[in-house]
Formats: C-alpha cells, structure tokens, sequence
C-alpha cells in the first residue's frame, strides 16, 4: 500500500511539474526558488521540488507526499474562507468518509484534552494557530492551518460528572476549493496526530 501511495504522489508530482502554473507560489501561497517551492505545511517547513516532496527536509510518510502534491495541482488565487465554519459531513460526497473522520481525526484526540488544554499556546505556535472565534462554544477551542489556506477549527469539551470528554472539528469554509473530500479527511487525520505530536514533546 505504502509503494502505491508513493506511486500516487510521485504521479501527482509529475503532472504538476509537466504544466507548472506561472502563478504556483502565488496560490500556494509560498516562495519560489528556482524550480523549488516553499511554505509550511502541518506545522513543518515543507519544499516541493521535482524530485519529491520534503518536511523540514526529510521525506516523510507518502499520504503526506499525496496531500501536498494535490494541494499544489488544486492551488487557486481564491483567499482562505473562514466563516461559517463546515463540518465535514455538510461537504459533498463526505459520506464515506465520516466514520473514519470521526474516529481518526475527533476520537483520537479525546484522551489528549487535559494536555491539548496545557499546551494550547505550543499547538498555536506549531500550527500558524490563531484563538477561535468567541461563540464557538466548548470549553476552549482553536484555529488551526495546517496547509496555508485550509483552517481547521477544534472544539475541545472537557469531562464532568455527566459527559465525558469530546472533540468536535469544523473546516473553513471553502476548504473543498483547495482539496478533495477524501483529502480534507486526511488533513483532519493528520493534523489531529501532529497535535498530539506536539503535546507529548
């Protein structure tokens, strides 16, 4: 399977270099050097380059490479939407995609909320984060940016005599602009275990 989403990515890479848009760094957005280009990506300096895709210089798993290489191939001028914020089952063709969405991106962060809530300003930090928006509800919450123009919203409720501990995330509004339904549920994957990467430092 790894062979094959290395396949995949190597394959998006080539069809991005075969037609390179004039406007690449501009719709990233990023830097252009030379046949290089740079931003950061899930809290990591990351370069595209014809030969591959490399996190703070180091290649890393390939859903990653596949990620980035389709972010680039969807890069637009369009500006990241934030408000209203979506759940990922109100995008189109999300359905198969919304168990494992909340298993992997929500549920894996639940047992992490007490030390997500001690490390909120590390995760900001990490991630371009910024403070959510006041009514978004929860005990505390955040925005996140994983790629430049794709915002993912946290939204943490800690336990209590009644409920236990939850997770709730939302994407910016026009994230499907920049990234297929399937895409955007690794994204949330991803991001939520970088998340816990970061809190366990």
């Amino acid at each position: 399977m790894t062979n094959n989403y290395a396949k995949i990515a190597q394959d998006n890479l080539g069809q991005l270099y075969r037609d390179l848009p004039v406007n690449l760094a501009e719709n990233l957005p990023g830097k252009k050097d030379g046949d290089q280009f740079i931003f950061n990506a899930f809290g990591e300096t990351c370069e595209i380059t014809p030969d591959g895709i490399f996190l703070a210089n180091k290649n890393r798993s390939s859903v990653f490479d596949i990620l980035i290489s389709l972010y680039a191939l969807n890069a637009r001028p369009e500006n990241c939407e934030l408000l209203p914020f979506k759940a990922f089952k109100e995008f189109p063709d999300s359905m198969p995609y919304v168990g494992a969405f909340t298993t992997h991106t929500e549920q894996l962060l639940v047992p992490h909320v007490e030390k997500i809530k001690a490390g909120l300003d590390n995760i900001k930090e990490a991630l371009n984060g910024e403070a959510a928006p006041q009514d978004m509800g929860g005990d505390f919450s955040m925005v996140v940016y994983p790629l430049p123009k794709i915002a993912l919203c946290y939204i943490f409720y800690e336990p209590d005599e009644d409920f236990p501990a939850s997770v709730t995330c939302l994407y910016s509004n026009n994230s499907r602009l920049f990234l297929p339904v399937d895409g955007l549920a690794d994204v949330g994957e991803y991001t939520s275990r970088k998340i816990i990467e970061i809190v366990r430092k």
